[in-house]
């Protein structure tokens, strides 16, 4: 389990990445052996929840999870022809803002509102927490999911 607890704690711990910066891994290095195991979960999962994690990860491997980066020039050229082309139904974006995704590229995208030229009908929410944010925060999340619908519907 060790392995799931060093990926959260990456993922779920901004503390650890302000202190030790990006999580690269020094050359020669397998990147798991590279990150540190949190003394202590999260308060929003437990030893029981994070080892049916484990569990199914021990059973199928964390490919799929690592796929999306390996085929990061892929999806690149693949989405080619719609270069410039906007999302034009109604998007909501629900993000913690310790989320090492939002805090390493996405921040300025976001508050900068250039995410807006390229979907023009987004709301976004900026939440305190994490990657994890539905987990963190399963009652904030679901209502601003309830709210997006209900706008729908109305409108």
């Amino acid at each position: 389990m060790t392995g799931v607890q060093q990926l959260l704690g990456i993922l779920a711990c901004s503390d650890l990445i302000e202190s030790k910066g990006a999580p690269i891994a020094p050359a020669g290095m397998e990147f798991i052996d590279h990150l540190e195991t949190p003394s202590h979960l999260p308060p929003w999962i437990t030893e029981d929840e994070l080892q049916i994690y484990a569990d199914k990860f021990r059973k199928s491997g964390f490919t799929g999870g690592l796929n999306y980066y390996r085929a990061m020039d892929l999806t690149w050229e693949l989405l080619a022809p719609w270069q410039g082309s906007k999302i034009t139904v109604p998007t909501k974006l629900i993000v913690g803002d310790k989320d090492i995704g939002y805090e390493s590229f996405s921040k300025p995208y976001i508050e900068g509102n250039v995410i807006k030229t390229l979907v023009p009908d987004i709301e976004s929410v900026i939440l305190d927490g994490h990657h994890f944010i539905h987990q963190e925060k399963p009652q904030k999340v679901s209502d601003e999911v309830i709210s997006f619908i209900q706008k729908l519907t109305i409108n």
